[in-house]
């Protein structure tokens, strides 16, 4: 049988890479390595992560662009900056609460 975790962030949550200069929030989590093996092997194998962990969709953004990203959960930490996010999907996706928490579009959730 295979050991999947429990995710430790959740939809809506605003996080940051631990190495990469990049902050999102989450849209997605699959509870484990759930991408193409092109892309996982393209990764360096010195900083490659485990497969039976959670991994993230994050809509992403850093000082120069946004964009999406998947990210394994061993490389993420929360984001308590306070700092708002720019990505234009933002608002298709998430309102923003009064505590500037983002929280799933009514219509989206199932």
């Amino acid at each position: 049988m295979k050991n999947i975790k429990t995710a430790k962030f959740s939809i809506g949550e605003i996080v940051r890479h631990r190495i990469l200069p990049f902050r999102g929030v989450i849209f997605d989590v699959d509870p484990e390595f759930n991408n193409t093996e092109e892309w996982y092997q393209a990764i360096p194998p010195e900083s490659r992560p485990a497969k039976n962990q959670p991994f993230y969709h994050l809509l992403a953004e850093n000082e120069e662009t946004e964009y999406i990203a998947y990210v394994s959960e061993q490389n993420l930490l929360s984001d308590d900056s306070d700092v708002p996010l720019r990505h234009p999907q933002l608002s298709e996706i998430f309102v923003q609460t009064d505590d500037g928490r983002y929280k799933q579009h009514p219509r989206l959730r199932h």
